[in-house]
């Protein structure tokens, strides 16, 4: 069975972390709910590991994190690297947030900032119909977040897509891309966490309208399964 490498590119909120753990675990949790045999590594940026050789990897799952990928922080660029050569050797790899930011960014795309403000609570995305691995015509997942793909690169289909978030999922040519901008990995308890802290960064109405949102049915346990099935599925 292959193992999962994820690529840790941010910290929790250190008052969160205790009770929720880091972004890594809330992972490993993830593939544990949809097959408890895969094993999963972790390489920590923010706590001063390299990172590995791409060409030694059986899967590559990156983080979101607190930075923006347009940073100037020295991880950036090597993280890139690595990216573009685990794409092109056909290394399954997915994004979440920050790591569907950073793929985009790395394989031609532009982001930014947005000026829609915050995205948080539970949103809904359209799925495009025939896109081989999400089934049916829309999935409601929690997400937190201000920048955005807002051009994906020439070599990315858009496969998840709102209002708010026009490019929300991309699956890359070749099938072994995969990236979101939505976190599957968060626990209701932590979304509803989340939105508190946007609390004096975003208007009071929308904070409170999203932590009702998080009411509603979630498919975290859906898109949790196709990106563990994604990162360890067979191919020829």
């Amino acid at each position: 069975m292959p193992r999962i490498t994820i690529i840790e590119t941010g910290l929790v909120n250190a008052q969160l972390r205790a009770r929720h753990g880091s972004y890594p675990q809330m992972f490993a949790r993830m593939v544990a709910a949809a097959d408890g045999s895969i094993a999963c590594d972790t390489v920590s940026i923010p706590n001063g590991e390299r990172l590995p050789d791409p060409a030694s990897l059986d899967a590559i799952l990156i983080t979101g994190s607190p930075a923006g990928v347009y940073d100037e922080f020295d991880w950036i660029a090597p993280l890139e690297a690595l990216v573009r050569a685990a794409h092109d050797r056909r290394t399954p790899m997915v994004g979440v947030c920050f790591g569907h930011q950073l793929i985009a960014q790395a394989l031609g795309g532009t982001v930014r900032k947005s000026d829609k403000g915050w995205g948080m609570g539970r949103h809904v995305y359209r799925l495009a119909q025939d896109n081989g691995l999400i089934a049916g015509e829309e999935i409601a997942v929690a997400c937190s977040h201000q920048d955005q793909v807002i051009a994906p690169p020439a070599a990315a289909r858009t496969i998840m897509a709102s209002d708010f978030t026009p490019h929300a999922g991309l699956l890359y040519d070749g099938g072994t891309t995969l990236s979101v901008q939505p976190h599957p990995e968060f626990s209701i308890d932590y979304a509803d966490a989340l939105c508190d802290l946007h609390r004096g960064r975003a208007p009071d109405a929308q904070v409170v309208s999203a932590k009702a949102s998080l009411a509603e049915p979630l498919d975290h346990a859906k898109l949790g399964g196709v990106i563990t099935r994604f990162l360890t599925r067979p191919r020829g």
